[in-house]
């Protein structure tokens, strides 16, 4: 978890209140909640997590909204939406998404950071844990990666004792609003302690593993682990 400024929690939340209340507003300045914050930046850099890190890796600056990014979408309608969760698992599942809704839910506030250097703190997450879907799974002792499966054959890869940690889930609203076709709609996955290439959009399975299977970006150049704090941008 993070060490919290209270001051600099409470203008991020008054941003984002700003940006909830002004509407259409927004929507004609979105380009502008995108630029670099220099004070936000500043103000992130003095703070540290609980495991000794800083708040901010290296070379990030601070932006107020989660930028799309690209990527080829996938079907954003909840009522044709299903994930799959199988592999090294003696239990495979398939869920549709009320059933993904019917499941114990969590929100959490999770700093993301992009490879392209910029990053968002405080977004707030909510949807379900990977552990608990690997719980329900019934994981095999050959179970060692999770090969997180999206729209168009897109893949990212983690270690399993990573997808297990608490803070990784997968998401279905964002800021208390659900995910926009550009972030993932409708379902991604969050890995918060690694570069956001590896929290897949439009997330269709996860698939556990005995073997690594690097992803698409990771095929292409990209760290196969993606650390930020170690700046792992490629291979």
């Amino acid at each position: 978890m993070n060490r919290f400024n209270p001051e600099f929690e409470q203008a991020l939340a008054r941003r984002r209140f700003i940006q909830a209340a002004a509407g259409g507003t927004v929507i004609m300045a979105l380009g502008s909640l995108y630029v670099l914050s220099d004070d936000l930046t500043r103000e992130a850099k003095a703070q540290t997590r609980n495991d000794g890190r800083p708040r901010l890796p290296p070379g990030q600056r601070v932006i107020e909204a989660l930028k799309p990014m690209g990527g080829e979408p996938g079907d954003p309608s909840p009522g044709n939406y299903r994930l799959r969760v199988h592999g090294e698992v003696d239990a495979p599942f398939e869920l549709g998404f009320a059933e993904l809704l019917a499941l114990p839910q969590i929100e959490q506030a999770l700093d993301v950071h992009c490879v392209t250097t910029w990053s968002v703190l405080g977004a707030k997450w909510q949807g379900v844990r990977v552990a608990d879907l690997a719980e329900r799974a019934k994981l095999k002792k050959s179970a060692r990666y999770v090969i997180f499966e999206a729209a168009h054959g897109y893949t990212s890869n983690v270690a399993l004792r990573d997808a297990l940690k608490p803070s990784v889930m997968v998401a279905h609203r964002l800021n208390g609003t659900p995910l926009a076709r550009a972030h993932g709609a409708p379902v991604r996955a969050v890995l918060p302690e690694f570069y956001f290439w590896k929290s897949a959009k439009w997330l269709t399975g996860i698939r556990f593993s005995s073997h690594d299977e690097p992803g698409y970006w990771e095929t292409r150049g990209y760290s196969n682990h993606a650390d930020p704090w170690k700046e792992e941008r490629y291979a």
